[in-house]
C-alpha cells in the first residue's frame, strides 16, 4: 500500500476524466481502494425509493469516488 499524500479538505485539480481542469475540495479519501471524492466532480443521478424522509422518492445528485491518480494537489495561495 502506498502512502496517500492527499487528505480530506485539501484543494485538488482534476487532471483526467470528464471534469478535467476543475479545482475543488476533497470531501473524503478511501486509502484501501486509493480513491477520493471531490466536491462537484463525477456527479451522478441516483434513483431513491420513497421513504419517510422523502415520500415521493425521485432522484438525487451524488459525487462518486474517482481514482487518486486522476487528481493533483494544488497549493492554496
Amino acid at each position: 500500500m502506498t502512502k496517500i499524500k492527499i487528505k480530506k479538505g485539501d484543494m485538488v485539480k482534476v487532471i483526467a476524466g470528464d471534469d478535467k481542469g476543475k479545482v475543488a475540495k476533497v470531501l473524503s479519501v478511501f486509502p484501501k481502494t486509493s480513491c477520493v471524492v471531490v466536491e462537484g466532480c463525477k456527479v451522478v443521478k441516483k434513483a431513491i425509493k420513497p421513504s419517510d424522509n422523502n415520500p415521493k422518492g425521485g432522484f438525487i445528485s451524488k459525487e462518486m469516488p474517482m481514482d487518486i491518480s486522476n487528481v493533483k494537489k494544488v497549493e492554496e495561495k
